[in-house]
């Protein structure tokens, strides 16, 4: 590195002591990275036409693939875990139970397995078992019965045919179609009335039909209010077992379908769409009662349909984003401003979009409501390198020619951008991996970083080539907006004064003044973007000495607190430099003030450790669809009306068990005991028990007791549905390979937590029973191990980060940047979900979609400001701190500023999804914001890295430096020498 006579090496290293290996390694690594980018910065302005069609070819070709475009619909599968216990307890419970033998008794709160048709019936006065409720409900329940939907024709020739419920619905043993036991019991009433007897009493939750069966009506029957002791009236959901209905303000009915074809599964379909048309035209001519359905389709469209709601948004904030894009482009000098750069870097975060869709759309990937997220995602990164490459490009010099100018704008962005855009692709990428279990999250971090890696090379080669383009029309004194050649100022003073306004320019060859003059204590800088620079060094023997120094991260040695980096041209700054650069600068970097903003950041992690401690999980699937669908509303009036009781739960016993011993008899019922439950075994026990016989028998008699005389009983005969029987030898009686017992909990107002708690309780307790259990409701498969399967994408991808910033500080010239940008991140993710909570989202997988990109979108506002700031030597902390705000503080502020503002028009869109995106979204851009234009600023004054590291007292006179800067261009060399 260093040349000269070996006699004096000693002396020479006196002065400049020699660089540690590993640095030296790292500096020569990002020389050639810089050099790199500076030979393609100089291929692309060279080939500019060709890097900008080209990506508007390829896009336009695969656009043309929309064609297969196809939208998920498997919601299930998107938003539950996707390897969990409850799946596989739910595959063996099917092989076990089929759905055809479970219906009558097993339900679940949103989903079944299979297709359905789902109403809840709300009486606005009264109770719905007021005689003419009733007669209403019952009219309704026969309406859906001769309701016929008709089934296409599937050859050409045939006929089409018409289907009733009856053809279509799932029928028991007697091959009879399965209803609610709630209709069954209104029957009852309804008939009971009409021949002037006495009303049989109905019970809640669990009542007693007419032949003598026990049926739960927990879930059937909502809003009760029962007789209590003396004839007092209970509240809603308050009734005790066999207690007697007095009113019910709700009546929930479900009506099952088949579908063993794909011809049965589109009529079921058409079914479903037949049943909400049905009942709509019912409620209004109904309307003292309120209709609210649902079908096993509504989840699946509801969350389909937040897309549709926000594609007029999404236009509208493409638009507000442009129209501010072109205002931060702008400036007071028609020349150098550039307006349509705003407009093409839009351009190009659309056209690498449309590519990125178009490869997902020829490789079969199906479209979901979650890719809202990925144009922001896209714009945040792409609105940060446009805004960092222009503000690169007017630190370069106009005498330049153009090529020379986009390489050095390559040469000093391009590394940077290139390092965020890492930091997106590790972050999604690793989300992306078969180690997330949640396939919404991995399809849309699959679909990002897709969609990141095609705007990087867009902004490669389709803005790169555009800034050539605005930059020859600037070479060329023409506008920057109209296009037109700018008159010289001798032919603009006859101009109108509007005219002059708009023409406003500064000829630089009528300006150009001489360099001032060399002398002892001034202190010349070149433009911090030059690409060739040599430093002579000669010491007081006259021996030279050739020391490669980079100007644009690293002052000179020996300049200290007289060297001033100048704008060459400070009337024509932006209005923004103007402001950061007088104002903000001075005024954040205050010692006064200082003091403050640390008491505001104690203030922000305050606020995000207390929603950080109050953090919930969101494994409701009905709060990621639209608002005002018949989901929600079905939702909410379901735990309005029927939160009193969990879901039911089957309590399968899946291996052979000694039923007939009383130890094993005691422990199930203890099992049982404290939910309200419908148990073969219990009602087995009892039976024994009201004939003086024993419950303890030996396994024969219990089992030929069981077979021939309880199961034949009529009020007993639908057991037969939760035992299974199991040959043994000729002559032997069966045994019980398996068996159910169905179980329901009392709840209170946060049910699915208690549905979590108790789901963890009971597959503990399954681990040290003697009896082998499981329990499965189709619900748990949202709730099993949900809060792990949402947070481990987050996890793994905050850790990715942290090895990448890791394994960086062995390549980077300061390796104090990475644990600044490091600690940032985690900062800001702090900030991020405790804010968050506190706003009232909960963390479901839209919510860590975004805490995801938000560790790139954080990256990308506030890295370049710390190498700013790092990589600089020779200043006052506080001096580098406003040159790192001008240079790199400014576009950050731009992109900031555009992306919140496109955000905006997203919070009107009357969607939970949306909601919780704009809500996440708006608070990773604030929070980045007061990172990299507040915190970081103040904290870099007074923290390491140190700014006098390479001076010492003594140096000044022991040697001079002369700086050559030499430049090439197609016209001219333009040589500046000047000695300090």
């Amino acid at each position: 590195m260093l040349g000269g006579a070996p006699g004096l090496s000693g002396r020479w290293e006196r002065l400049e002591p020699r660089p540690r290996a590993g640095r030296m390694l790292r500096q020569v690594l990002h020389a050639g990275l810089r050099t790199s980018f500076h030979a393609l910065g100089r291929f692309v302005a060279g080939h500019a036409v060709f890097f900008a069609s080209a990506p508007v070819l390829l896009s336009i070709l695969l656009g043309a693939s929309f064609s297969r475009y196809r939208v998920e619909g498997d919601v299930e599968s998107l938003l539950a875990p996707k390897h969990s216990l409850a799946k596989i307890e739910g595959n063996l419970v099917e092989s076990l139970f089929p759905v055809n033998r479970s219906k009558h008794a097993l339900y679940s709160d949103l989903q079944t397995p299979g297709r359905y048709g789902r109403v809840i019936i709300t009486a606005r006065r009264g109770s719905v078992l007021d005689p003419v409720h009733l007669e209403t409900i019952l009219q309704l329940h026969r309406r859906i019965y001769q309701m016929q939907v008709t089934a296409p024709a599937t050859t050409v020739g045939s006929t089409s045919f018409n289907y009733s419920f009856s053809y279509l619905c799932l029928p028991d043993d007697k091959n009879v179609c399965i209803v609610d036991d709630i209709i069954r019991a209104m029957e009852e009433i309804q008939s009971a009335r009409a021949s002037n007897q006495s009303v049989p009493i109905l019970q809640y939750p669990i009542t007693q039909l007419g032949d003598g069966r026990q049926a739960y009506i927990g879930h059937q029957l909502g809003g009760v209010q029962g007789w209590g002791p003396g004839g007092a009236v209970r509240g809603h959901g308050t009734g005790a077992k066999g207690e007697g209905v007095r009113s019910a303000k709700a009546v929930q009915l479900t009506y099952y379908l088949q579908s063993r074809s794909g011809l049965m599964d589109r009529v079921a379909g058409r079914w479903e769409k037949a049943f909400c048309s049905e009942l709509s035209l019912f409620g209004a001519l109904h309307p003292k009662l309120g209709l609210y359905p649902s079908t096993s389709s509504s989840l699946r469209t509801d969350f389909q349909f937040s897309s549709v709601l926000a594609r007029r948004p999404l236009l509208a904030s493409l638009g507000v984003c442009g129209v501010l894009a072109i205002l931060c482009c702008s400036m007071r000098d028609c020349v150098r401003s550039k307006p349509w750069l705003g407009m093409l870097a839009l351009l190009s975060v659309a056209l690498s979009g449309l590519t990125a869709a178009g490869i997902l759309n020829l490789t079969g990937a199906t479209y979901n409501s979650t890719y809202l997220g990925i144009p922001f995602v896209m714009l945040g990164h792409g609105l940060f390198g446009s805004f960092e490459m222009l503000s690169s490009w007017r630190r370069t010099r106009e005498d330049q020619h153009v090529k020379e100018r986009v390489a050095s704008v390559f040469e000093d962005v391009m590394l940077r951008f290139s390092g965020s855009t890492m930091i997106h692709l590790m972050t999604l990428g690793l989300a992306a991996s078969p180690l997330t279990n949640m396939d919404a999250v991995r399809l849309f971090c699959r679909s990002a970083a897709l969609a990141i890696t095609i705007s990087y090379v867009y902004m490669l080669s389709f803005y790169s080539s555009c800034l050539v383009f605005t930059g020859y029309l600037e070479t060329r004194y023409r506008h920057g907006c109209f296009c037109r050649r700018v008159p010289k100022p001798d032919r603009l003073d006859s101009k109108p004064a509007w005219y002059r306004c708009l023409m406003y320019t500064r000829y630089q060859d009528e300006t150009q003044s001489t360099n001032p003059p060399h002398g002892v204590g001034h202190t010349h800088v070149p433009n911090p973007n030059l690409t060739h620079v040599e430093t002579q060094t000669v010491n007081s023997s006259g021996v030279r000495g050739h020391v490669a120094n980079s100007i644009q991260t690293q002052s000179p040695p020996n300049t200290h607190s007289t060297t001033t980096v100048t704008d060459p041209h400070p009337q024509d700054s932006h209005l923004l430099l103007g402001c950061v650069r007088h104002c903000y600068g001075d005024w954040i970097t205050n010692t006064y003030v200082k003091p403050f903003v640390v008491l505001l950041y104690l203030v922000y992690i305050s606020f995000g450790l207390m929603g950080f401690l109050q953090v919930t999980q969101g494994s409701d699937p009905s709060a990621l669809v639209a608002m005002d669908t018949a989901t929600v509303l079905y939702t909410h009036t379901q735990q309005r009306y029927f939160s009193s009781y969990s879901p039911v739960i089957g309590f399968y016993i899946y291996e052979s068990a000694a039923y007939w011993n009383d130890s094993v008899q005691r422990d199930l019922l203890e099992y049982a005991k404290g939910f309200q439950r419908i148990s073969w075994l219990e009602a087995y026990l009892n039976y024994l028990s009201d004939r003086n016989q024993s419950t303890s028998q030996p396994r024969e008699n219990f089992t030929r007791t069981l077979r021939h005389s309880f199961l034949r009983e009529p009020q007993f005969a639908h057991f037969a549905d939760d035992i299974i029987f199991a040959e043994r030898g000729q002559g032997e009686e069966p045994d019980v390979a398996a068996s159910r017992i169905f179980l329901v909990a009392k709840t209170t107002e946060n049910k699915r937590e208690e549905m979590s708690v108790l789901l963890d309780t009971l597959r503990r307790l399954s681990l040290t029973s003697r009896v082998r259990f499981l329990i499965f409701n189709p619900s748990f498969v949202y709730l099993d191990r949900y809060a792990t399967a949402v947070s481990s994408p987050l996890r793994h991808s905050l850790l990715a980060v942290l090895f990448l910033l890791g394994l960086s500080s062995l390549v980077v010239v300061e390796p104090l940047v990475s644990l600044w940008l490091g600690l940032t991140l985690l900062s800001v993710q702090f900030g991020v979900l405790g804010f968050m909570t506190l706003w009232g989202v909960e963390m479901d997988c839209v919510s860590v979609l975004c805490l995801i990109s938000a560790l790139g979108h954080s990256a990308d506002c506030s890295g370049p400001l710390l190498c700013g700031f790092t990589s600089g030597r020779g200043e006052s902390r506080t001096r580098w701190v406003r040159l790192a705000l001008e240079r790199h503080g400014i576009p950050s502020l731009q992109t900031l500023v555009c992306y919140s503002a496109a955000l905006v028009p997203v919070c009107s869109v009357r969607s939970n999804l949306t909601h919780t995106l704009f809500r996440c979204l708006i608070l990773t851009a604030g929070c980045s914001a007061l990172h990299t234009l507040a915190f970081l600023p103040t904290l870099l004054t007074f923290l390491p890295p140190s700014k006098s590291r390479d001076h010492r007292p003594g140096r000044e006179g022991q040697r001079q430096e002369v700086e050559c800067v030499e430049m090439n261009d197609s016209t001219r060399v333009v040589d500046q020498i000047t000695t300090v």
